[in-house]
C-alpha cells in the first residue's frame, strides 16, 4: 500500500488558500476549534462524519483530500507518467466526529450540510488543478490508503478526472462507525456499497439494516444514515459515492 500525504496538512492548506481560520472553520463545522488544531497537525484523525463537513465547508471533494501540490504519484500500472488534468469545476465532498478533544464541553456532531453559503463561494484554482488520474489500472500494492478515526479505512480504488464519485474500498475494524458521537450523518450524492466480508450494521433513517457477505446498498447520501461494525471480525466492501449533478458539499 503507498501512503498518501496528511490528511490535517490538506486541510490546512485548502483552509489558507480559502482565507479561513481556525475557529471559523470550525463553526462551519461545527467542532471546536482545538479538534481541528488537532487534526491539521496530525495529532487527531478525523471521522467519516467530520471529513465529509469540512471538505463541504472548503468547497472541495473527499477525492481532494488524496491530492497534493507536490509529488503526486500519476503513474499508472506500466510505471509510465499520466497526464495530469485540469478540470473544468472543482469537484464534490467523500463519508461523519472525533474522539481526541481536549475541550471539556464536546462539540456538537458536524452536519455536511450546514455550511456558510460564503465559504462553498470562494474559488479553489489549485484545488481544481490536482485533480489528477488513478489508474487505468490500481494494483493492490500500490493503493493509496487514508486511514480515519472510529476504526475505518479507506482505500482509494481508481480516479478520472472530472467525475465527481467515490471509489473505495472501505473497511470498519470490529467497533468502527463511520460517527463518533454514534449521531447520523448526511451529504450530497448517492451511495452504493457491497459488503465482501464481515458484518456491517447500515442506521438509514428510523431503520436498521444487518449487512452480511454478499449484500448490497444503494440510498441517497441525503438520507441520514451511519454505519457501525458491532461484530468482531473487519467489515470489507466496496463503495461508490456518486455526486453528479449535486453540486459541491
Amino acid at each position: 500500500m503507498s501512503s498518501i500525504p496528511p490528511v490535517g496538512q490538506r486541510i490546512r492548506e485548502v483552509r489558507l488558500q480559502r482565507g479561513l481560520t481556525l475557529r471559523g472553520l470550525a463553526r462551519a463545522v461545527g467542532v471546536s476549534a482545538s479538534l481541528v488544531s488537532q487534526i491539521e497537525t496530525g495529532k487527531s484523525q478525523p471521522s467519516v462524519s467530520t471529513l465529509y463537513a469540512i471538505t463541504k465547508a472548503l468547497g472541495i471533494s473527499v477525492e481532494d483530500v488524496f491530492d497534493t501540490g507536490g509529488g503526486a504519484d500519476t503513474t499508472g500500472a506500466t510505471g509510465a507518467p499520466q497526464p495530469e488534468t485540469v478540470p473544468a469545476d472543482a469537484p464534490r465532498a467523500a463519508s461523519h466526529t472525533d474522539a481526541a478533544r481536549t475541550d471539556t464541553a464536546p462539540a456538537a456532531e458536524p452536519t455536511a450540510d450546514a455550511v456558510p453559503a460564503a465559504a462553498r463561494r470562494l474559488d479553489l484554482p489549485a484545488a481544481a488543478a490536482l485533480e489528477r488520474r488513478v489508474g487505468p489500472i490500481v494494483r493492490a500494492e500500490n493503493r493509496e490508503v487514508l486511514e480515519l478515526d472510529s476504526g475505518v479505512t479507506w482505500e482509494r480504488l481508481g480516479r478520472v478526472p472530472g467525475t465527481p464519485v467515490d471509489f473505495l474500498l472501505v473497511t470498519y475494524a470490529p467497533g468502527g462507525s463511520s460517527s463518533g458521537t454514534g449521531l447520523l450523518m448526511r451529504h450530497a450524492g448517492v451511495e452504493y456499497g457491497y459488503l465482501v466480508s464481515g458484518e456491517l450494521t447500515l442506521t438509514l433513517g428510523f431503520d436498521e439494516y444487518k449487512l452480511g457477505p454478499g449484500d448490497a446498498v444503494s440510498f441517497p447520501s441525503t438520507t441520514p444514515h451511519r454505519y457501525h461494525n458491532d461484530g468482531v471480525q473487519p467489515a470489507i466492501g466496496v463503495w461508490f459515492v456518486d455526486a453528479s449533478g449535486a453540486g459541491v458539499h
